[in-house]
């Protein structure tokens, strides 16, 4: 690397960082070089994020030396990062959802004044958008924009400030395929303008198509790098995880029963009381994955709320085993049967601040052995917790350690072993394997299938149709609300999903 010094845009020598005494980067090494797509792999708790932190702003290196354009650095906050044309943009959002997006753009720009001309604002919005093959409208708030549309805003945010640097973490989640091979050029683009990126990812196929070059982190530490033209995906992955891995998919199922879950007409109002599910139906029989994919924002976390009782529909029904529970409890439908794992792991799926044990235990503490009568017995939480700990392979839990300190993947094993425990007839999942890596995917895709195998009807929601197509024996679209479109998984293809989730109508495909 010492030839292209000169190129060089960040070095990173011998980077350490830890947080209560647990190193996230152990003399972690990495090169971006100006003008080029930088992938950087590995799996969750890799130290990935904190070596993105690190450059954004966020966090200050224990250890080690930050060269930026050839010279020592030390960013203190993210505005210093920002100022010196280094930006990040989160998979969380941090837009103003009330303001628009010229106004998104200019909020706490340095060059601006107090006094903007709204029109001009908006016309270098426009103008941006479209030279970078990121058109939104300039003159929408946010929060009526797609997810997709909210991530361009993120990125047109830094373009505004000319930035040298993006960091894009896990940018392609939330897209569809078209509008992830949009994105793709938009990157192209930038780094043929000498623009460096990084792009943070688990998709491997995606990692081979755009990026020059792959740096992947094990356990905090470099284990190497390549090439990404000299790089195979399944070499990637042995390095990300440290064994061959391969992805469970699903086989033909014989045994699928009849139908074990039932929605006809089902009509759910949203946050704002506008109607978000229109008139759904669907059935998923036993033993059997039904994969609903759409672009987020399209009535997917509105079903999932109207079937495990979150949000009592407006009209129609639900039907469990033969059995109406449309209007009944979340604690009477998950005595029926219902087991849910939502989107966020943490507030809604886990209590952050309990222990890996007592989370395990929250959705059958109110019946023996966990109590008896008033009495919790804390001796139950624990061995029955260690039991699944073990054999769900939960990493990282000490005792009394919150779990929110678990990694994404350890968190979501817990969250399975939780609902899958109950053994229940119906598992709902949103995005179960969002944000995780190889590894953890392989663990999550596991547990799905085996409670397919168990005779469980699975309803798999999810925006990453390789998973999808992957898991699922047959594939609904929603759209706007309402069914766009529904096939066998073996007639499916992401660009024919991807147009269906766009809103193009199914006899035009």
């Amino acid at each position: 690397m010492a030839d292209h010094a000169d190129t060089l845009a960040v070095e990173f020598r011998n980077i350490d960082k830890a947080f209560y005494g647990v190193k996230a980067n152990d003399n972690v090494n990495f090169e971006l070089r100006r003008g080029e797509v930088h992938a950087l792999l590995g799996e969750n708790g890799a130290g990935k994020s904190t070596l993105c932190s690190i450059l954004a702003g966020l966090y200050r290196p224990d250890a080690g030396e930050f060269l930026y354009e050839g010279k020592p650095t030390v960013f203190k906050t993210p505005k210093d990062a920002l100022a010196a044309g280094v930006g990040m943009v989160y998979q969380h959002f941090r837009l103003v959802s009330n303001l628009t997006v010229a106004e998104n753009l200019a909020l706490g720009h340095p060059k601006l004044g107090i006094r903007i001309s709204q029109s001009e604002l908006e016309e270098e919005a426009r103008q941006l958008g479209d030279e970078y093959g990121l058109p939104v409208d300039p003159s929408a708030r946010v929060w009526q924009l797609s997810v997709g549309e909210q991530q361009r805003v993120e990125i047109l945010k830094l373009l505004y400030r000319n930035a040298k640097v993006l960091i894009l973490d896990e940018p392609t989640a939330v897209l569809t395929p078209q509008e992830a091979q949009q994105l793709f050029k938009t990157m192209r683009q930038m780094a043929e303008e000498g623009r460096s990126v990084i792009f943070v990812s688990h998709k491997l196929h995606e990692v081979k198509q755009v990026s020059d070059r792959v740096t992947v982190l094990r356990q905090g530490t470099t284990v190497g790098g390549a090439d990404t033209a000299d790089a195979e995906p399944r070499d990637l992955a042995r390095m990300m995880v440290g064994r061959d891995l391969e992805l469970p998919t699903r086989d033909e199922n014989l045994d699928i029963g009849g139908p074990m879950l039932t929605v006809d007409s089902l009509r759910v109002d949203g946050d704002r009381g506008l109607e978000a599910v229109r008139g759904v139906t669907f059935e998923v029989n036993a033993g059997e994955v039904l994969g609903i994919c759409g672009v987020s924002g399209n009535g997917q976390r509105e079903l999932a709320y109207g079937l495990v009782g979150l949000r009592i529909p407006t009209s129609g029904t639900v039907h469990l085993d033969g059995e109406d529970v449309t209007n009944l409890t979340v604690a009477d439908r998950i005595d029926k049967g219902f087991a849910y794992v939502p989107q966020s792991r943490l507030g809604m799926g886990l209590a952050p601040g309990l222990t890996t044990e007592d989370n395990l235990g929250l959705k059958a503490y109110r019946k023996p052995p966990y109590s008896n009568g008033p009495m919790l017995a804390a001796g139950v939480f624990k061995e029955k917790g260690g039991q699944w700990i073990t054999e769900y392979d939960i990493r990282g839990v000490r005792p009394g350690l919150p779990i929110r300190l678990l990694s994404g993947g350890n968190l979501q094993k817990a969250l399975l072993a939780r609902e899958v425990e109950l053994q229940p007839k119906a598992l709902i999942a949103r995005s179960p394997t969002r944000g995780l890596d190889v590894g953890a995917t392989e663990a999550v895709r596991n547990l799905v299938l085996a409670e397919r195998a168990k005779g469980t009807a699975v309803l798999l929601i999810s925006e990453d149709l390789d998973e999808l197509l992957a898991l699922s024996d047959r594939v609904l679209v929603l759209y706007e609300g309402q069914v766009a479109g529904r096939m066998p998984a073996d007639e499916a293809t992401p660009e024919r999903l991807g147009l269906l989730m766009a809103g193009q109508k199914e006899e035009a495909i």
